[in-house]
């Protein structure tokens, strides 16, 4: 297993493709939390890629809900409340701290990875109607298409942290 200098776990070149996939998504996970480290409630909180309102804060709290909409509402069919009031994550909960908004979200992909754990990535999970209504009426969606999405939606996410990382302090890189 080899790491960057971070830490982070660098996916293998060669693997089965669960092993792949899962340690693509790990590592866009841990991306996340490298581009958040060190940083206080405050820094987080701003919004310094204007005219956009997108935080660091804001970023964790949504893919906190994405975690648990795709793999606990969708793969696994349990009916979980929304946690921060909307589905999208983005209103930010000044009523938590960021540490508090990070233990959430690493709580929910620590969850996510007990449901996906040794599970086939043929096996399916439902959308609701109006998701299904937006990928053309289809509402069975395998856990590889899951895992995908999860990477995209990281990969892109990770790009907004970057920007909003740099900008709140300087850092750039990772």
């Amino acid at each position: 297993m080899t790491t960057l200098p971070d830490g982070r776990i660098i996916p293998p070149l060669t693997a089965d493709e669960p092993t792949m996939l899962t340690s693509w998504l790990d590592l866009h996970r841990a991306t996340l939390a490298v581009k958040c480290a060190g940083l206080d409630d405050e820094q987080t909180l701003r919004t310094p890629v204007e005219p956009s309102p997108l935080s660091l804060f804001g970023l964790v709290q949504h893919l906190a809900e994405v975690e648990r909409n795709w793999i606990q509402r969708i793969f696994a069919g349990r009916d979980v409340p929304p946690i921060y009031g909307d589905r999208s994550g983005f209103a930010l909960d000044r009523s938590r701290t960021f540490a508090e908004v990070l233990a959430v979200w690493e709580r929910e992909v620590a969850v996510n990875r007990r449901i996906c754990a040794g599970r086939s990535l043929d096996d399916t999970g439902r959308l609701d109607a109006d998701s299904a209504a937006v990928m053309g009426g289809e509402d069975v969606v395998s856990l590889r298409w899951i895992l995908v999405h999860l990477i995209e939606e990281y990969a892109r996410h990770n790009g907004h942290a970057d920007l909003l990382r740099e900008r709140v302090d300087g850092t750039t890189g990772t």
